[in-house]
């Protein structure tokens, strides 16, 4: 089983070296300092109680060299994979399975879906139809990444929690490769269960990211705290509740209700979400794939969204204003 990381950053180059230790025929696509330093020194990977492993892998910035996979697992962020998508190609044969570990709602999400939206395209999160044409709906394997990690410097990985990484097909069938890779997964000592409903654990992570990640950009709070204080937990839960809304004619059934969901945020503590460090970084935001998306779906299912749709355009001119967006 040949298996290419697409994206070896934080949670590619932690899965790396867990696959890697295990024996595992694995190859990274990467770039810059970060891909210099896994080509000189290795891949070091410092687990969450300060055990450090460092492993030799097969690292390059051109997917021709490492020619055509059983996998490819695209940890990228999802505004950053459409441009690359003919890039990627090389890496396809007839038999390889892309698998879409990109945080928000998939490209590839009424794929398999029954319904009088199956088919339906997200121009939101793939411009153009780039990955729909580029790739084709019956390669991908949807997969919902869990653990968080951190690229502390070229080459080193800092794994701070978790270990699950959620699999499952766009039609809920547990199929030979997903199987087939929640083994190699669990060979790695990852969690890697195949789910019959994806979408489900997708809105619920999206719950979150939805609504935590835009106003801790624009308020530059913690999640404990705007998950506490009154005004900001409000407006995160209006905007989880057109949300549910939205899921659930979709099909979704959510596991918690949105207060749970919001305690669980407030639990994590004194944490910067993702789009606010990418702001303060200089870094495109995940806006369109968190927050666009659900807005669109929205759109398509005849649901009101002014909670969403309002802080939507405040977070899509805080990023204007940064050059950003």
């Amino acid at each position: 089983m040949k298996i290419c990381i697409f994206g070896a950053g934080a949670i590619g180059g932690y899965m790396a070296v867990k696959l890697v230790q295990a024996g595992a025929d694995v190859s990274l696509v990467a770039r810059g300092p970060h891909l210099a330093a896994m080509r000189d020194n290795g891949l070091t990977l410092i687990e969450e109680d300060g055990h450090e492993t460092t492993v030799a892998v097969r690292a390059s910035d051109d997917p021709a060299e490492l020619g055509v996979q059983d996998y490819v697992i695209v940890t990228l962020k999802a505004h950053s994979v459409p441009p690359v998508v003919a890039r990627m190609q090389p890496l396809i044969g007839p038999n390889t399975t892309i698998v879409s570990g990109v945080n928000g709602v998939p490209w590839w999400y009424f794929h398999g879906l029954e319904g009088p939206y199956q088919g339906t395209r997200l121009a939101s999160v793939d411009p153009g139809d780039a990955q729909w044409n580029g790739f084709g709906p019956n390669r991908v394997l949807g997969c919902v990444v869990y653990p968080a990690a951190e690229v502390i410097r070229p080459g080193v990985i800092k794994h701070i929690e978790g270990n699950r990484f959620s699999l499952g097909e766009p039609d809920g069938s547990k199929s030979d490769r997903a199987t087939a890779l929640s083994q190699a997964l669990a060979a790695a000592g990852l969690k890697a269960p195949v789910r019959p409903r994806i979408r489900d654990e997708i809105w619920v992570k999206l719950w979150g990211n939805l609504s935590f990640n835009p106003i801790s950009a624009l308020t530059h709070a913690t999640l404990d705290v705007l998950c506490t204080d009154p005004g900001t937990r409000a407006v995160a839960r209006g905007m989880m509740v057109e949300a549910q809304e939205i899921a659930e004619k979709l099909g979704v059934k959510f596991p918690i209700d949105v207060d749970r969901r919001i305690d669980g945020g407030a639990a994590v503590g004194a944490h910067r979400t993702s789009m606010w460090q990418d702001l303060d970084a200089g870094r495109p935001m995940e806006i369109d794939a968190l927050v666009s998306a659900v807005q669109e779906l929205g759109r398509l299912t005849n649901t009101p969204t002014p909670t969403i749709d309002t802080v939507l355009a405040l977070v899509q001119l805080r990023a204007k204003t940064a050059c950003l967006y």
